[in-house]
């Protein structure tokens, strides 16, 4: 049987927000080992077995009084968030406790980094230990997100499940999904068969190498399998710009009722629904219903940025209809920071993504109570290259190293927007020069992991060397799990 391995017990990301460590209490998990949970914690208890069972080669069963203890407790402060936690590791046992599910599955990723990245062979099982201690935790900011663009490159429902989980770990709590733009549509509608039909088809996405649409099926699916691993899906529906792709599928959304002709470029700007046809809101409640009636979740994005050929007064006209609808159907509503320039429904969050600080109306929306999303382009989107030498992404908002990913605060970010006024933040992903799941890994891995230390990690125990060296530990955890993740040089990767 091979030596026992151990890491220790604050090398995991992101960074808790207390750790006390006790050399003396290592838990060693031997060939006896199971685990035990009341009924209500049984998803979770059974993923943390077979984690165990995956990583030593023992049987590690579910079982009343086991060593291994999932336990929810009614009793925590109701104060604390939903996903706070308490990791115990004693030399008798290790105990996980929350005051709710999602506070368990949270405690489980911050275990699975204290177990060794290998799989265990089948022939020579082996013990592990882990560091003992207390860990006390619980999420900065409620929303901690990341966002997949499928109209420029469709992805499918098996990547997107991969992706889903991959996030998961490093506990991104959000998945926006950026489902429409000019060059592709890609969820089907209810109604409006045409925009997946000639929208979602072949030839679509930038440079028509993007093909591909959900079925209301599939993506309902997704939404599930996202509850599953406690990832909220945000559906964004892009409106009033970007909108080219839902204007080849019917050209009477088009202002004068002419067709107008694919587009498979990366230009922006250039589209517009029409603010004063009452054929445009048919189409957008409709949309909206449908959508609305398939996301489980609270959030509906309705897009707003980029509305260069729509007018001032037409921006104003379409946002003030449409952005209620969301709360017709049950959601708060998202959008890009533009529309903070009208008078927001009470619950609706601007989306930040300006390079530079502006007269937006987003300041004047965070003091009038509205919750901010933080997305800064120069700091958050993924796309942006690593460096020059980059294969893949863009560069219009600057280089974006893992250490300038990291090394900032959404609440120093825009004045007047302070801590109490941020929901959270999210790294955006736009898919103009990416093909694949492997493009898509290969450019959040790792950077998404400092967005993710930034949305849980207390402001005051974050640092630059003690994330880097932290996240040197986790070449190997992505080499065993086959994510395609870049090996910036600014890391010493293990």
């Amino acid at each position: 049987m091979s030596a026992p391995t151990m890491r220790q017990l604050g090398d995991v990301i992101p960074l808790p927000a207390s750790v006390r460590p006790d050399a003396t209490a290592d838990f060693r998990v031997t060939a006896g080992v199971s685990v035990s949970a009341a009924p209500a914690a049984a998803a979770v208890a059974g993923e943390l077995a077979g984690l165990l069972r995956q990583v030593t080669g023992f049987p590690v069963p579910l079982a009343d009084g086991g060593a291994v203890r999932l336990r929810l407790d009614e009793t925590v402060d109701e104060a604390k968030s939903p996903e706070s936690y308490r990791l115990d590791i004693a030399a008798d046992g290790v105990t996980l406790s929350a005051p709710a599910a999602q506070g368990l599955f949270a405690g489980l990723q911050t275990l699975r980094q204290l177990l060794p990245a290998q799989v265990a062979a089948e022939a020579a099982p082996a013990e592990v230990v882990l560091p003992g201690g207390r860990i006390e935790d619980e999420p900065r900011f409620a929303y901690r997100g990341t966002m997949l663009d499928l109209a420029r490159h469709f992805y499918g429902p098996a990547d997107i499940r991969s992706y889903i989980d991959t996030i998961a770990q490093f506990k991104i709590n959000h998945l926006h999904l950026h489902l429409t733009d000019d060059q592709g549509w890609r969820l089907e509608i209810e109604g409006w068969p045409r925009l997946t039909e000639v929208s979602g088809g072949e030839g679509t996405g930038i440079d028509g190498q993007g093909p591909g649409f959900l079925t209301a099926a599939e993506y309902a699916d997704l939404v599930a399998y996202g509850e599953t691993r406690f990832v909220t899906i945000v559906p964004e529906i892009d409106l009033p710009g970007h909108v080219n792709a839902a204007q080849v599928a019917y050209p009477e959304l088009t202002c004068d009722g002419e067709p107008v002709q694919p587009r498979t470029d990366a230009e922006v700007g250039y589209s517009s629904l029409c603010a004063n046809r009452e054929e445009t809101y048919a189409f957008v409640d409709d949309v909206i219903r449908v959508v609305a009636g398939l996301t489980s979740g609270p959030f509906l994005h309705i897009g707003g940025d980029e509305a260069l050929s729509t007018t001032a007064e037409d921006y104003r006209t379409f946002m003030t209809r449409v952005l209620p609808l969301a709360g017709k159907y049950g959601k708060r509503a998202i959008g890009w920071h533009e529309m903070a320039a009208v008078e927001l429904p009470p619950t609706a969050v601007p989306q930040y993504w300006r390079i530079e600080p502006a007269d937006d109306g987003v300041a004047r929306a965070a003091q009038s109570g509205h919750q901010v999303i933080m997305s800064p382009a120069d700091r958050s989107y993924l796309d942006m290259k690593y460096d020059e030498s980059s294969p893949l992404g863009l560069d219009w908002a600057g280089l974006l190293g893992v250490e300038r990913s990291y090394d900032w605060d959404p609440a120093d970010r825009l004045p007047g927007v302070g801590e109490e006024s941020l929901l959270g933040v999210e790294a955006p992903l736009w898919s103009e020069t990416l093909r694949s799941l492997a493009d898509v890994e290969y450019m959040a891995f790792p950077r998404l992991l400092a967005i993710a230390e930034i949305g849980w990690t207390p402001r005051a125990d974050r640092s630059w060397p003690s994330f880097r060296q932290r996240l040197a530990e986790f070449g190997p955890r992505f080499e065993a799990q086959g994510v395609n993740f870049h090996r910036s040089p600014e890391i010493d990767w293990k």
